[in-house]
């Protein structure tokens, strides 16, 4: 076939063009690299991507948030820290980054207190916090914001020395674990028996009464009486039972505890005893308004609120309807005894507000402390539900409701059959495969 002038030059008219074209469209992509970031997770956990705990942290973080990443440029350290701050980048875009090599500027690590080669300094206003390579993980970098973003310090008090729950011991009855999260994000922990030292410091944030075992002195009860008096904030963890002194705060509150312990044949199918209460639904109170995930309730005891005047009492949650209080023995089968036993729903928690001069004092009663005891609180959301109550009660409202959980499980757990298998399918099958295949394609060849 002859190709004509006219013909010839149209096809060297078309190559060209599509090189010019072609040119253009990776200019245009280049750009379009650089001025807009696109990014998509597919991974299974989006382990790629920040957690929803993570991101409702960096959204509360109203002012800019520089960060002085101490890395030399050998290896892959800056690499990393940048892919990281990247995704908190996307969702709080006045982030500042800058890398300072520690061997050329030695002054500016002395003034930050940098001690090793990868440590990051994050300031946000007047605070700041340095967070070393080893604990560089979105977890611990999450907390570190979260701390930034509280103001002050936040005590909270633990009553002692009457058999309470205790944060510093790691017995399944006390709270360690609870006060470790405590710990991550900023707050303090003590406990105090009013014996020893007999007023609760002014500096208390949140007192905490959990689960006395023995009667406290008429004192005691007095001196947590002028701590609600001087406008003092309060969480009750009351088990069921005697309130072993405490009548004189139940009153002032207008609290009253039922007698017996709350079942419910609904929470029986789910945990297998009756008296462990799974509560899904939850009241309008900011602690619990947005709160979807379901929580676990051993031995509880219902509780009823006359708010005092002046006071401004919510209902956190109550029991379905098919709940009971049971006044007798829960050995064996149970069943509800009209005029023994009172009928659900029943409230578990309450909460109760007063407002003062430039905050409002705030006070919640849970009818019952293993919830958060070290048993119980990794069970569904025990834990989200304890920081929050602990958010709200220290007036860090942006701070409630606030998943507790960034990272993500990323281990893989097989039984010993299915790594048998494994192992033999790759170390033996598929060789014998691949050989078998190739005899086989030998053997062919060799007939022809």
């Amino acid at each position: 076939m002859r190709h004509t002038p006219r013909a010839k030059w149209q096809l060297r008219l078309m190559n060209v063009s599509f090189v010019v074209l072609f040119l253009v469209a990776v200019g245009l992509l280049q750009w379009l690299a650089r001025e807009y970031h696109l990014q998509f997770d597919w991974t299974q956990a989006r382990r790629h991507s920040l957690s929803p705990a993570s991101v409702a942290v960096i959204e509360r973080l109203k002012e800019p948030l520089k960060i002085t990443a101490f890395a030399s440029p050998r290896g892959e350290t800056r690499r990393v820290i940048q892919d990281m701050v990247t995704r908190y980048q996307k969702y709080k875009p006045d982030i500042q980054i800058e890398f300072v090599n520690p061997d050329t500027a030695p002054e500016r690590v002395r003034r930050a207190g940098v001690q090793f080669d990868g440590e990051l300094v994050l300031e946000y206003g007047e605070a700041k916090e340095n967070i070393p390579p080893a604990q560089f993980n979105e977890e611990n970098f999450t907390n570190a914001l979260t701390r930034l973003g509280h103001r002050g310090e936040r005590w909270v008090v633990f009553l002692s020395g009457h058999g309470e729950r205790s944060p510093d011991k790691p017995a399944n009855f006390d709270l360690s674990t609870w006060a470790s999260q405590l710990h991550k994000r900023g707050f303090k922990t003590r406990t105090l028996s009013l014996g020893e030292h007999p007023q609760i410091p002014e500096n208390t944030t949140v007192l905490v009464i959990a689960g006395p075992r023995t009667r406290l002195l008429p004192g005691e009860v007095k001196e947590i009486q002028n701590h609600l008096d001087r406008g003092g904030n309060l969480l009750w963890l009351h088990d069921p039972g005697p309130l072993f002194g405490l009548e004189p705060l139940a009153e002032i509150l207008g609290i009253e505890f039922q007698p017996g312990v709350i079942v419910d044949p609904a929470s029986e199918a789910i945990t297998g005893n009756a008296a462990a209460i799974v509560i899904a639904k939850y009241g309008a109170h900011p602690v619990v308004r947005n709160f979807g995930d379901n929580t676990v309730f051993p031995q509880a005891g219902g509780i009823s609120l006359r708010a005092p005047e002046g006071w401004q009492g919510s209902v956190l949650m109550d029991t379905r309807a098919s709940s009971w209080s049971e006044t007798g023995a829960l050995n064996g089968p149970i069943q509800f005894d009209k005029g023994k036993d009172i009928r659900g729903p029943l409230n578990l928690a309450v909460a109760l507000s007063h407002p003062l001069d430039k905050r409002e004092q705030r006070v919640v009663v849970f009818g019952d402390g293993d919830f958060v005891a070290n048993s119980y609180i990794a069970n569904a959301g025990n834990l989200d539900l304890g920081m929050s109550l602990v958010n709200w009660l220290s007036q860090d409202d942006a701070y409630v409701n606030i998943p507790v959980k960034t990272a993500r499980d990323r281990t893989l757990n097989l039984s010993r059959s299915v790594q048998i298998a494994i192992a033999t399918g790759f170390l033996v099958v598929l060789p014998l495969l691949m050989i078998g295949s190739g005899v086989f394609i030998w053997l062919r060849r060799r007939k022809r």
